[in-house]
């Protein structure tokens, strides 16, 4: 992929690079050796019953849950990546009485760059997110599903959890911590995407990470939208992403760089173009990449139990951090190994001009036929 910043950048992009600029020797990484993202489930407790939900999540932690000391291990290991974006996640990650001194161990002891994905619930206080704040964390994630809070909260499977999300938004915005919305898309909600997105522009969140259903877990094939409205939305998040005043990426649909490839090549007369947004770190020192991430490519997950996934979408396991240190799973697992390989992509995928930069989302094709390396079920292109 060419080593240069967008052709056109938009508005996001340029104050980004007003912000905290474009380090392109931060940006390089050799995705054989370091991911780019890893994402710790320090949890699966969660008091939520959402339907979509990834991890099964259940209301009490689980007996083999990582301790702490094993929590800290894994921590020392991801640094031996060097300096990947570490994503605290769950279940709930506000379950573990633990989280402060973990953010603490990580930020302050190892210098990593950490970020939260709290779920909307009564523990998301205003003090305790002063509290994670001070330990380090440098934004929080927040899921925003509905426009309104019967969508949201049907969603949530809890009543309230809109207007709680609300307000742990102003909270947010009171403590000055940077913060991003996660909004995943199903038919259910697929219409109201532009109101949806209105209620992001108007939060002040710095990103809209845009999700896109992958049938595992609690969700299900019928609650994805067609190949041909996945293109359509592509191409509304790429127009968006010219003007909106805030970044937009997209997660499990690799695709969208394609389509925001071509469309700058559309534009660019000739001129070398890249994916919207990449290659810029933002003021909260959380970067975006410049090469195509994709399951097992750049990006690692550790379940609450130590098992090591290509992505928390994709339930095949690598190995485990209690027998195997994480940067050997990552680098040398089979699994791992085949997933950066996209001679074994399959069908369209495997022929697809575009493979490198995306390669469909293996979490999908292994989701909807069993196939880790089958073409990507959501993609409307023929190449």
């Amino acid at each position: 992929m060419p080593d240069q910043p967008p052709v056109s950048a938009s508005l996001h992009a340029q104050a980004a690079k007003e912000r905290g600029g474009h380090d392109a020797r931060m940006m390089h990484i050799d995705f054989n050796v370091s991911p780019f993202t890893v994402v710790w489930e320090v949890t699966r407790a969660c008091v939520l019953h959402c339907v979509h939900c990834r991890a099964v999540a259940q209301r009490w932690r689980h007996p083999r849950e990582l301790t702490t000391t094993e929590g800290k291990q894994l921590l020392a290991s991801i640094k031996e990546f060097g300096d990947p974006i570490l994503v605290l996640t769950g279940g709930d990650p506000m379950m573990r009485p633990d989280l402060t001194e973990l953010i603490e161990y990580a930020v302050q002891a190892l210098g990593l760059r950490a970020s939260l994905t709290p779920s909307s619930t009564p523990m998301v206080t205003r003090e305790r997110l002063l509290e994670v704040q001070q330990a380090g964390i440098k934004r929080v994630a927040m899921s925003l599903d509905g426009a309104t809070a019967e969508v949201h909260d049907a969603f949530r499977g809890h009543r309230g959890s809109f207007e709680r999300t609300m307000n742990i938004l102003a909270d947010l915005r009171a403590i000055g911590m940077p913060f991003q919305i996660n909004s995943t898309v199903t038919n259910i909600n697929v219409d109201t995407l532009p109101a949806l997105m209105e209620h992001v522009r108007a939060s002040g969140a710095v990103q809209w990470s845009v999700f896109f259903l992958v049938p595992t877990g609690r969700a299900s094939a019928e609650q994805m939208v067609s190949p041909e409205r996945h293109e359509e939305l592509m191409h509304w998040l790429a127009e968006l992403s010219e003007t909106s005043s805030f970044d937009i990426k997209s997660t499990a649909a690799p695709f969208y760089r394609r389509v925001a490839i071509t469309r700058r090549r559309a534009q660019a007369k000739g001129e070398a173009v890249t994916f919207a947004g990449a290659g810029f770190r933002y003021q909260d020192g959380l970067d975006r990449p410049m090469q195509g991430v994709n399951d097992g490519k750049g990006f690692v997950f550790i379940s609450h139990v130590g098992e090591v996934y290509p992505s928390g979408f994709l339930p095949v396991s690598g190995g485990n951090v209690r027998e195997l240190p994480l940067p050997r799973i990552y680098r040398e697992s089979q699994l791992f190994r085949d997933l950066r390989n996209p001679d074994l992509l399959k069908g369209k995928c495997g022929a697809c001009e575009f493979r490198e930069v995306c390669g469909g989302s293996r979490a999908r094709a292994y989701g909807l036929t069993g196939d880790l390396f089958a073409p990507d079920p959501a993609c409307a292109y023929t190449p």
